[in-house]
């Protein structure tokens, strides 16, 4: 691998936090398709949402591995002379939003590697509850570690295996791991694409013209034009070589889990995710909540985008109407420059504004899709009172978020989680609403006939599917910062 075949792009600077949680992280694979690289370009931009800190591209030339990362948004790492020069007819893709390990050059993914067996990319997304015991015994023998990341201690352990062919070592190595990974593998003649045995993270199969495709998301299938053959099942590994496509399932089997949360926020609303179309699920969301918790009102308005979908349902199920009195700003660099004169709730302002006109008067009825740490409503609701709104009804639709997440999402400590802590009336209170009240479990499940079974949703139970280590906290607290006034805070 020679200095010009890898291009490190300078750091950014982050912008600053609002009040949300962060995404997890989006993989992308192609193999044995004339334009590789570019439908990786395409499907990481589809997947933009699912981590914006910094995005990573490795082709296959069938001899090489040729890679380009940087820190910032697809479009902006990549260009068309960078995407020429990733020849070849396979690439993996990814977009990060880190969850353990540093917001640093060194942590972009995929993770490319040489070794005594050749070349190894390796994109992940999740996060591995037991990555220190791990790594402590890897440099215990001898390893160096190049990043803080937990996806790099796979590398370590496929690296380090013995096993006859990749696809056993790649299982050895993923047997040795607890948590949750979605992740594709690339040499020069092959892609492994595999997923947890409970399934936490999703992972699609697609195909072009007799490529093949894996996403993390449909919405970068649909973009490449590429056909949703099926989704990975839950402890699958799928092998694409010169032999064709095979699936294999080399772990125990475990009870499914799927993350709850892809359906409250994380995936886009065009996906299909666990075999639903994610607006389909949201829009019942906020049908439910307006069964549950009705409210006097004149207009509804969602915290776009993510509560828009939910706030049609419950505007649709009350008989209320839909109104966008919250307008959102797309085109949030990373970094902007706050005027020297101080503007109330700068930070809020430059990503929401209220219409006046819609809310003068008016009681409304304010959708958002999750409650966190709160400090965004606190900010949002005198805003629109300011913008002439009567009264103000926050709806959440979802169950309080009590608890952090350790496999792959990026939230507070549990003591940071307003609702661990505090009431319904003591959260009101402090966002300043005039009600509040959150969906149901019953509510949150209304899609899938009330069951709670096959899905993770230990951020709102504490009910840790895989078992967490003792003392252990997410890693990713670093990306929080605190909350200077009232109640511990949240990030939406």
């Amino acid at each position: 691998m020679t200095e010009e075949d890898s291009v490190l792009a300078v750091e950014a600077v982050e912008e600053s936090p609002l009040d949300v949680f962060h995404e997890e992280c989006g993989v992308f694979g192609v193999y044995r398709h004339p334009e590789a690289a570019n439908l990786a370009y395409l499907g990481l931009y589809a997947q933009q949402h699912r981590g914006q800190e910094s995005a990573g591209i490795v082709s296959s030339n069938g001899k090489s591995l040729i890679f380009h990362r940087g820190m910032g948004l697809v479009a902006d790492i990549f260009n068309q002379s960078i995407i020429e020069r990733l020849e070849g007819t396979s690439a993996i893709g990814h977009n990060r939003y880190s969850t353990t390990g540093s917001t640093t050059i060194g942590n972009c993914q995929p993770l490319v590697v040489e070794y005594a067996r050749g070349g190894l990319a390796l994109a992940h997304n999740g996060n591995l509850v037991n990555f220190a015991e791990l790594r402590e015994r890897l440099e215990s023998t001898g390893s160096i570690f190049q990043s803080s990341s937990d996806s790099e201690v796979m590398i370590h352990l496929i690296a380090a295996s013995h096993a006859p062919t990749l696809p056993e070592r790649v299982a050895e190595a993923l047997a040795q791991v607890r948590g949750a990974y979605s992740l594709v593998v690339l040499t020069e003649d092959s892609m492994i694409a595999v997923r947890d045995p409970q399934g936490f993270r999703p992972l699609v199969l697609g195909n072009l013209n007799g490529a093949t495709i894996v996403a993390s998301e449909t919405c970068a299938l649909d973009l490449v034009r590429a056909e949703y053959v099926r989704e990975i099942n839950p402890g699958e590994m799928i092998v694409v070589d010169e032999t064709g496509l095979r699936s294999m399932s080399p772990f125990a089997h475990a009870p499914t889990k799927r993350c709850i949360f892809e359906y409250v926020y994380f995936s886009r609303p065009d996906s299909q995710i666990y075999g639903r179309n994610v607006y389909q699920v949201r829009k019942q969301h906020g049908r439910a909540l307006a069964r549950e918790a009705p409210a006097e009102a004149d207009i509804v308005v969602p915290v776009p985008d993510s509560g828009t979908p939910a706030a049609l349902g419950y505007a649709e199920e009350s008989g209320i109407p839909f109104e966008m009195g919250l307008v959102r700003s797309h085109y949030i660099g990373r970094t902007f420059i706050e005027p020297r004169q101080s503007i109330r709730h700068f930070g809020v302002k430059i990503k929401f504004n209220p219409v006046a006109e819609l809310l003068r008067g008016k009681r409304i009825v304010l959708i958002e899709d999750s409650l966190v740490r709160g400090t965004t409503l606190r900010k949002v609701i005198p805003m629109l009172r300011e913008a002439g709104a009567r009264e103000v009804h926050v709806r959440i639709s979802s169950p309080p978020t009590t608890n952090s997440c350790f496999y792959g999402i990026d939230t507070p400590t549990r003591e940071e989680l307003l609702a661990s802590s505090h009431s319904v009336e003591e959260i009101r209170r402090y966002i300043t609403a005039d009600s509040l009240a959150y969906l149901s479990w019953d509510g949150l499940y209304s899609f899938n006939g009330d069951s709670r079974e096959g899905f993770c949703d230990a951020c709102f139970t504490g009910n840790y599917p895989v078992e967490i280590p003792r003392n252990t906290t997410p890693a990713q607290l670093h990306l929080f910062l605190a909350n200077e006034d009232g109640l511990k805070a949240d990030r939406r």
